[in-house]
């Protein structure tokens, strides 16, 4: 169908077109792309298995839909997204503020103007980016905005009485009209205002100041809701919960290699930035290991949950904090170091919500807790695990590197070493070269280093090794010989 050339009622009967409501026109072409094994929810990782399957489910049944989930989940991603299963165009009554169907006007307007000019009656296309609609639920949000209102100034303009229904504003929702709606955090939304929408959603019937309107309203509704605010901030009420066809359960990522996909895909980087600074893999992981840390933490609350952001504005922050020493130091590029996640600390404190003994601990104490529990829970992937339990005459392989502290006077990283003075400072360690060699021979060169402080930074996180922060960088002492040099 030439939509450039189809411009008026009588073109677009000509052409065969048929009607076909929002829900069908997604159902149908759905199918279509199930059959051709397309892609549905492009850019969506972690729920192949578990929500896109039950959104599909919804869509092929026709459903209003709630996504229900923690912050972070990507329900207004997976709402959007539901753009790209819509036609490319629709047909629309020229001048129409609802959207009205040539073939199935409902408009006063839309049903004047094909009565007086018939098959002449002039049409548009809407294109699909053109479909979507989103409003977030502020208790600031009233019927008018909503629904619609009676509009003074049509009236005085028009010279119309305020009993004629020419004088009404449609809200968003009527201007929603074959579109595609999301409503973001329901149960913010006053009681009132939710019972506003049961007519529409059942009966396509709503009312403006008095005057009841029989508009069969051809919306597709996605509502988002967190768990945490049926009880918190608000609650649906039954009547409209009852009639949302389908709550689908979203959830976080449930391994890194999740997680690291989507942070690279969301991450806003700058060109010049990626090129001149190098992140090794194993920092791409222990990034997204803090938020799991997080998630399982007795210092946060875990019904507010962590975003996926957290990790996200941490990786910006995490390469903002290389590229900021590469340019003090004059250097071209640089690669990431573990004592570059002190620049990450701002951008976890502002994405968790702490508990009454986080908040005791104080928000940077813990988002540091979180980075050593990050290091100690990867560490055993590289090194041999520490026992807790082990007799003082055991021995271990960490024996000739505590050793090692136990007799020097403790061991300095800079903040701002050049690459050159840090990987010399971390090859100065004999007990620590030789650990890397034995137990990860074929390590790839460029990431021996972050390697070489992450074995480090675990001995401190199992209390073998001691770590100080001071204003310059990170010092590393052995755990006791500075109260025996003083006895």
């Amino acid at each position: 169908m030439n939509y450039k050339e189809i411009k008026t009622l009588g073109a677009l009967k000509k052409a065969g077109y048929q009607s076909k409501s929002i829900k069908d026109e997604l159902r149908d072409n759905l199918r279509e792309r199930i059959k051709t094994g397309g892609e549905t929810f492009t850019g969506v990782w972690g729920y192949e298995d578990s929500v896109i399957p039950e959104l599909e489910r919804a869509i092929l049944s026709r459903h209003n839909i709630n996504l229900l989930g923690l912050r972070g989940q990507a329900k207004t991603r997976l709402a959007r997204l539901m753009v790209n299963l819509l036609d490319d165009y629709i047909p629309v009554v020229e001048g129409s503020e609802i959207n009205d169907d040539p073939l199935a006007p409902m408009s006063r307007y839309a049903e004047e103007l094909i009565e007086e000019k018939g098959d002449d009656t002039p049409i548009g296309w809407l294109p699909k980016s053109e479909r979507f609609y989103e409003k977030l639920a502020t208790p600031d949000v009233t019927v008018a905005d909503l629904i619609g209102d009676v509009d003074p100034i049509k009236a005085a303009n028009l010279k119309l009485s305020y009993a004629d229904d020419r004088v009404i504003h449609f809200g968003m929702i009527p201007r929603a009209n074959r579109c595609i709606f999301v409503i973001n955090e329901l149960p913010d939304l006053q009681a009132r205002i939710q019972v506003s929408l049961f007519n529409i959603l059942e009966e396509g019937d709503i009312q403006i100041r008095g005057f009841k309107l029989r508009l069969p309203l051809d919306i597709q509704f996605v509502f988002t809701a967190n768990p945490e605010d049926y009880t918190n901030r608000g609650s649906i009420v039954t009547p409209l919960k009852d009639r949302i066809g389908s709550q689908i359960l979203t959830h976080y990522p449930d391994d890194i290699e999740t997680a690291r996909k989507i942070t690279a895909q969301e991450a806003h980087l700058d060109e010049r930035q990626t090129d001149a600074v190098y992140v090794p893999d194993l920092a791409k992981d222990l990034l997204e290991q803090i938020s799991f840390e997080a998630r399982n933490s007795e210092y946060v609350d875990a019904k507010s949950g962590v975003s996926a952001r957290t990790s996200i504005t941490a990786f910006e922050n995490l390469l903002s904090t290389a590229e900021r020493r590469a340019l003090l130091t004059g250097a071209d590029t640089t690669s990431v170091r573990l004592s570059d996640f002190l620049g990450v600390v701002p951008a976890i404190t502002g994405k968790i919500e702490l508990v009454y003994e986080g908040e005791q601990e104080g928000a940077d104490v813990v988002a540091e807790i979180l980075i050593d529990e990050a290091v100690k829970s990867l560490f055993p992937e590289y090194f041999p695990k520490i026992n807790k339990l082990q007799r003082k005459d055991e021995e271990t392989p960490y024996d000739d590197l505590l050793h090692w502290f136990f007799q020097g006077e403790g061991f300095e990283l800079l903040d701002d070493f050049t690459d050159e003075e840090y990987k010399r400072a971390l090859d100065g360690i004999p007990a620590l070269n030789d650990l890397v060699k034995t137990y990860q021979p074929e390590y790839t060169k460029e990431d021996i280093y972050f390697l070489k402080e992450l074995l480090l930074w675990g001995l401190v996180s199992y209390k073998k090794l001691n770590k100080q922060r001071f204003s310059e960088g990170y010092q590393f002492k052995d755990l006791y010989s500075s109260f025996l040099k003083d006895i």
